[in-house]
Order: structure tokens, then C-alpha cells, then sequence
């Protein structure tokens, strides 16, 4: 069986890398949303114009982008959400809001001190990780039962 894996949420640390890389040999395939921030950022105003005002800068990007989130998230088997700690991410909170809506199987990561702010996101997750390698466990264990050595 083969698992398609959405990985949405921060875009400053290497842990999708890390979750990509630990999951070598599995039976997965990744997708996630642009991670150039700049590109991100200003997809909308460069493919259809300028903007003067900053809202309707970020409105143009904002649906682009959500584009091909959505389409990652509805075509994902599982969809695997990071909180950061440098940055509210308000767009992984809705990320993960939208895939459970969807009846997606859902994996938050985040570390202990986001426990709080993020208790009813963790409540809506089939699992809260806080490193990267126990998401590659848990898919590990999802497609071969194996416990990690």
C-alpha cells in the first residue's frame, strides 16, 4: 500500500527534509505547499499583477497558493502539520482544520510548549509527535507494523 503524505506547516527548519529522508525505503510519496517564501508570498501579484494595497497583495497569493493546497490535502492519505517556534502559523492551523474536515488522517508535530494553544488542533489528530523521526516511526509502523529497534 502506498501512502500519499501532505507535509504542511513551517517553512523555516529542515523537518520535512528529515521526514522525507528517515522515510527512505518506505512505501510513501510526499507533496507540500510551495516553501520559497518570497515565491509564496508574492505568486499572486507576479502571475497577475501588481497591487497596491498589501491586503489585496496577500488576497492574490493567498488563493494561488491555496490552489494547490487544496488539492495536496484532498489527494493525501495522511497530512502531517508543524507548528514552528518562531512564527504563529495561522495557515498550518487552517491547513489541518481543512484536511479534518476532509476525514484525513491527520499528524500534528509541534513542540511541548505549543500543548496549549494547540489543544484543540492535537484533539481533531489521530497523533501529536514533536520530532520528525517519530512521524517517520509512526509511518513505518503504519505500513509494516514494525516497532521502532
Amino acid at each position: 500500500m502506498t501512502l500519499h503524505i501532505y507535509l504542511s506547516g513551517e517553512i523555516h527548519t529542515d523537518w520535512r527534509e528529515q521526514i522525507i529522508e528517515g522515510a527512505k525505503g518506505l512505501d510513501v510519496t510526499f507533496n507540500s505547499p510551495v516553501t520559497d517564501h518570497a515565491a509564496s508570498d508574492d505568486c499572486g501579484v507576479s502571475i497577475l499583477g501588481d497591487e497596491p494595497d498589501k491586503f489585496w497583495h496577500d488576497n492574490k497569493g493567498a488563493k494561488i497558493n491555496a490552489i494547490r493546497t487544496r488539492k495536496g490535502i484532498a489527494d493525501a492519505d495522511i497530512v502531517v502539520v508543524r507548528f514552528g517556534d518562531q512564527y504563529k502559523q495561522w495557515n498550518a492551523a487552517f491547513d489541518a482544520g481543512y484536511a479534518a474536515a476532509l476525514g484525513k488522517s491527520l499528524i500534528i508535530l509541534h513542540g511541548a510548549e505549543h500543548q496549549h494553544p494547540l489543544k484543540e488542533v492535537d484533539a481533531a489528530a489521530l497523533a501529536v509527535a514533536e520530532q520528525p523521526h517519530q512521524v517517520v516511526e509512526i509511518l513505518r509502523y503504519v505500513l509494516q507494523g514494525s516497532l521502532p529497534a
